[in-house]
């Protein structure tokens, strides 16, 4: 546990009000691609296929954060895509049936947990965002997300200038700054921004592709617990939340090819032929990826908020490791275009292409 500083606390506020002025800017969708929501769609409809217990409004598997993150993933999805494919989701969830119950006790379910509150805020919003757009009531979700934000400001006190105690999660560090930036008019907190994603970027890839100090490929490893299962689809959501508030073309151009790079290792490396994504994008599956409600709501995100750019692959000189088929892992960022044919549609798992071999042929 932490304790935040005057200024973060604020940082923490905004990073959940990134969501919101997410869903408020039509700019947003625009910036996102047809075919990579598309696959979103297919693992939505798995993962609520294969995990989603309507008895009970729990994901089999999962856990109360997680499954936060993944109603408010299933509601930017039908935002972004016009559908209402999900739009029973939020009424039959366990959230969301204590959210529409008005005695409804949230200390007793949050428990203290104040960072498992703050992703429950943040699905609580979206799916009222989900629920206006479509002309339906969303009073009970605003009003259930003012109690519960309210418990977490109620814990503020004066040690070490005043603050929250809670579980800092850098992920979110990133789209709370921009949203502070859009608040407060101040550029200077995106380059702050920054230091945090290029980092990551830095530190926790391989080959380009997001990567937990728990992944790995072969079988034997260590295996990741139910955080690292769904970082990095938090990561992706809350980067794209990010460029959303910032609204700069440089920096959206700065990340877009990264992003592509992730959905695109999803879809060839993620992905099994069941369309469960499991917890391994760096490279294809040799026994050690593990497949979960969260692996695969990790996997949602990353499709979900590819920015639909066009992708490049990193210099040849790289020599990266070579897939089974003999081709160089960098080809897969070339494999999810914004504008794909009714063929790659249908061929989840496309032939890989020799880009020599056609420029000879050129």
């Amino acid at each position: 546990m932490v304790r935040l500083l005057p200024r973060f606390s604020q940082l923490l506020s905004l990073s959940l009000l990134a969501a919101a002025v997410h869903t408020a800017n039509a700019h947003v969708y625009k910036r996102q691609c047809q075919a990579t929501l598309n696959l979103a769609l297919t693992v939505a409809h798995r993962l609520q296929d294969h995990y989603f217990n309507p008895s009970n409004g729990q994901y089999t598997g999962g856990s109360l954060w997680t499954d936060a993150n993944t109603l408010e993933d299933l509601h930017n999805l039908m935002l972004a895509t016009g559908t209402n494919d999900f739009s029973t989701v939020a009424d039959t969830s366990f959230i969301g049936k204590a959210a529409l119950n008005s005695a409804t006790n949230w200390q007793a379910i949050l428990n203290g947990s104040n960072d498992d509150a703050g992703w429950i805020v943040l699905a609580l919003w979206k799916i009222a965002d989900y629920k206006g757009a479509r002309g339906l009531s969303n009073t009970a979700y605003l009003n259930s997300a003012s109690t519960i934000y309210n418990i977490i400001a109620g814990q503020w006190d004066n040690t070490c200038g005043g603050g929250d105690h809670l579980d800092l999660q850098p992920r979110v560090i990133a789209s709370g700054l921009a949203a502070l930036s859009v608040a407060n008019g101040d550029k200077t907190l995106l380059d702050q921004a920054e230091i945090t994603l290029d980092a990551t970027i830095a530190h926790l890839t391989t080959i380009n592709i997001l990567r937990e100090s728990c992944d790995n490929v072969a079988s034997g490893g260590a295996v990741c617990n139910q955080d690292q299962q769904i970082f990095k689809g938090i990561w992706t959501k809350h980067l794209q939340y990010y460029l959303d508030n910032a609204n700069d073309p440089a920096r959206t151009a700065k990340y877009s090819s990264f992003l592509g790079s992730q959905t695109s290792a999803v879809l060839h490396f993620g992905t099994n032929a069941n369309n469960d994504v499991g917890s391994v994008w760096y490279g294809p599956d040799q026994g050690g990826s593990i497949f979960t409600p969260k692996t695969s709501a990790s996997g949602l995100a990353a499709h979900a908020f590819a920015t639909g750019q066009q992708h490049s692959e990193p210099p040849l000189s790289l020599s990266p490791p070579l897939r089974p088929d003999g081709y160089p892992v960098h080809y897969l960022n070339e494999l999810v275009p914004c504008v794909v044919s009714s063929k790659v549609q249908q061929n989840r798992n496309p032939p890989y292409r020799n880009r020599r071999s056609e420029e000879k042929l050129a």
